[in-house]
């Protein structure tokens, strides 16, 4: 993706210089690079509804275990939701500060947003967001069929986070047997993401260089701004937050518990995979930070699903930053929803290398903002997902210290 991000922008940039509003640059962006984008994002469009559907309701069915464990699952889904809560937060907050997509022309805004807004309304017909009581009613879906078909996909989640309520608390082998269905559907849904995200690199050169013909260089620049700010908010979280909790919460010492989960933290940089990193994360909670197994092996199996602060944060910069770029205001209201969304999201966001580009291009839909401005963020995805795993899998860890306080170890069944 590297190579077709620096591909992409140098062709763009050549052909911004030297073929401005010609015709054959634009028979190029009509017929060539804006079709593969296009497809390129309703690929991925294509499988929001059963990644949301089968996602979140398997990492709300997971918390079953509340019934038998207790006090240790509260623990873990309250601390879950407001780390989560916390870290959308803070990256929201340093958007709003640090404004890294200000500074467009005017002239240069209202060239995008004609050659992509009325694209990315095509895409997306979700209706424009309420406020006050309108808001909390239509969060419940009449009928979520329609919700999935509208593209009310905040409806949409609630009819999920019901249906893994029902997962919980229903523990019948029917229920057992709807819920492997479910589970197959994830799988799938995964695997399809996966394809897709194979040939994004031929996408990205498409969608960068549509950006840079049209911009020239200046949009590397925006680029540059928003990687700082990503990273900014993933360092914030992971030495400030992750410290005062694991002190605090925890009662360990922070220089301790990030000097024994190096190896765990380690694998998630190189993998970019939660889920590929859980094996490596379980033994350094047994064996490093020794904590106890019926806790880690609970906290940590939820958490790379259900856990995903670097995630969340990474979702709710990224939505900001190009409503910023694109010049769409997003009042209160409208921020409080993308927050609400992220943590949602962050339950629900598959624990691959680039599981979370579904969710945000369903949020920027949602709000108005066009969805070929993904592009921009794509060429660099994989380093910010290999640094937002790494706080993922911090962050899971640092839950289970926190979780584990005050708890004793369950010996092994004979």
């Amino acid at each position: 993706m590297a190579i077709a991000l620096l591909g992409g922008a140098t062709l763009g940039v050549v052909a911004h210089v030297w073929a401005a509003n010609t015709s054959f640059l634009n028979i190029i962006i009509r017929y060539v690079a804006q079709p593969i984008g296009q497809i390129f994002l309703r690929l991925l469009f294509m499988l929001v509804v059963p990644l949301i559907v089968s996602g979140l309701s398997l990492g709300v069915a997971g918390l079953g275990d509340l019934r038998s464990l207790g006090r240790i699952g509260l623990k873990t889904l309250a601390y879950t939701v407001l780390v989560s809560s916390i870290a959308v937060l803070l990256g929201i907050a340093l958007v709003n500060v640090l404004q890294p997509g200000r500074g467009v022309p005017p002239e240069t805004r209202a060239l995008l947003i004609q050659g992509a807004g009325e694209r990315a309304k095509a895409l997306v017909s979700a209706s424009p967001p309420k406020t006050g009581i309108d808001f909390l009613i239509q969060l419940v879906p009449a009928n979520p069929v329609r919700a999935a078909a509208d593209g009310d996909y905040l409806a949409l989640m609630v009819f999920s986070l019901f249906l893994g309520v029902g997962l919980t608390l229903t523990r019948s082998a029917a229920a057992r047997q709807f819920e492997r269905t479910l589970e197959g559907l994830y799988d799938v849904t995964m695997r399809l993401i996966e394809i897709i995200i194979s040939v994004a690199p031929v996408a990205v050169a498409a969608l960068v260089f549509t950006l840079t013909a049209q911009l020239g260089y200046e949009v590397l620049g925006y680029l540059a701004k928003y990687v700082g700010v990503v990273l900014l908010g993933l360092a914030l979280h992971q030495f400030g937050v992750y410290s005062l909790s694991v002190k605090f919460l925890g009662g360990m010492n922070p220089i301790a518990f990030f000097r024994n989960s190096s190896e765990a933290m380690i694998t998630a940089f190189s993998t970019a995979s939660s889920n590929a990193t859980l094996p490596t994360a379980i033994r350094v909670a047994e064996e490093e930070l020794r904590l106890p197994r019926h806790v880690s092996r609970f906290v940590l199996t939820i958490g790379s699903t259900a856990n995903q602060n670097g995630t969340a944060l990474f979702e709710g910069v990224t939505v900001l930053f190009l409503a910023q770029f694109y010049g769409v205001s997003l009042g209160l209201g409208e921020q409080a929803m993308v927050i609400l969304i992220c943590i949602l999201g962050g339950i629900g966001t598959a624990g691959i290398p680039a599981g979370s580009l579904p969710v945000v291009a369903l949020i920027l839909g949602m709000v108005g903002v066009p969805v070929e401005g993904i592009g921009i963020i794509l060429g660099v995805d994989r380093l910010l997902d290999m640094c937002r795993t790494t706080l993922n899998v911090t962050g899971d860890l640092a839950a289970a210290v926190v979780v584990s306080r005050g708890e004793t170890e369950v010996p092994e069944p004979a």
